[in-house]
């Protein structure tokens, strides 16, 4: 009998959730994902200062003002370089997240983190470029793809963020089971919420439904999760990005996975298609509470962690 981990590879493709590169040469998963909160934890292992300090090194010319963040640059590139020399596919690197709600500077570190990669001699097909799904991001990220720079739209809550990056024509978007989950817990104030009602499970259920009944070619990524339970009844996702904690307890527990969600069965749905529009974007995003408050959550922590590793690198010698 096949442990978790590997029935659910039979449905989905599995995406690491880390910058620890020791746990991705474990697992070996399809691709890997990184935030700067997984990058922060990381650069402060000792394992990985080779790579903090190649990025110092690396941002030796620039000028006083310009340097924690051409380090920030370099040492995000520098985790994603190592992280494909482990994985076949794809490494997603995240933009600065205080770029949320600006096109044109969001646009310009994506193809600041492109050419760095570029340099590097990395393909810009192995890279996502990880934006916040908020309309100023989904409109970045719809230039880039443009320029065959492919996106990972993040902090993904509601269903308008996922119509409007499916028109937008991006690579993939990774909508927050377990950030969904949590709020939604607290809101309740239960301690738990089981699996035949959990919210972040049905709104990517939801979500996938809608792309497969039109077409679309934007995939969806799982991602945020709090349990095993709500991984295993989201497979026959596209990709299920997860932490390595969890794929330890996925390898750990026998059994088989049946599919839980199918193009046939999701072309089949009634689902009604949506015209959006910027006005109508807001207007659904607002509505719902939930997603109006783990976007703007999202975007501060994201934030809080890059000042922690810009302050970080500020004590460091070079």
């Amino acid at each position: 009998m096949p442990n978790q981990l590997e029935a659910l590879q039979q449905h989905s493709v599995i995406v690491a959730d880390t910058g620890d590169i020791d746990a991705i040469a474990r697992w070996r998963p399809q691709d890997a994902t990184t935030n700067p909160s997984l990058i922060l934890k990381a650069a402060q292992d000792a394992r990985y200062r080779p790579i903090v300090d190649e990025a110092i090194a690396a941002a030796a010319g620039a000028s006083a003002d310009d340097r924690a963040a051409e380090i920030i640059d370099h040492l995000f590139v520098g985790f994603g370089r190592r992280i494909l020399e482990l994985v076949p596919g794809r490494v997603s690197t995240e933009v600065d997240a205080r770029l949320s709600f600006d096109i044109e500077a969001t646009e310009r570190k994506a193809r600041r983190l492109i050419e760095l990669y570029e340099a590097a001699g990395v393909p810009r097909e192995r890279v996502l470029i990880k934006i916040a799904s908020t309309w100023e991001g989904i409109r970045a990220a719809e230039r880039l793809e443009h320029d065959g720079i492919h996106c990972n739209l993040t902090l993904l809550f509601s269903f308008a963020q996922a119509i409007a990056c499916a028109d937008a024509g991006v690579t993939l978007i990774s909508p927050f089971v377990g950030r969904i989950y949590d709020w939604y817990r607290k809101a309740r104030g239960v301690e738990d919420i089981g699996r035949e009602d959990d919210p972040g499970v049905a709104s990517v259920t939801r979500i996938y439904h809608y792309y497969k009944r039109f077409g679309y070619d934007t995939q969806v990524m799982g991602a945020s999760f709090r349990k095993t339970t709500q991984i295993v009844d989201l497979a026959g996702c596209d990709l299920l990005t997860i932490s390595p904690d969890l794929l330890a307890k996925l390898a750990a527990t026998p059994g088989e996975v049946p599919r839980r969600l199918d193009v046939a069965a999701a072309e089949a749905s009634s689902v009604e298609r949506v015209e959006l529009d910027e006005e109508l974007f807001r207007w659904m995003h607002n509505e719902d509470a939930m997603a109006t408050d783990k976007l703007a959550d999202g975007i501060r922590v994201f934030h809080a962690d890059s000042v922690k590793l810009a302050q970080m690198i500020a004590t460091l010698p070079g």
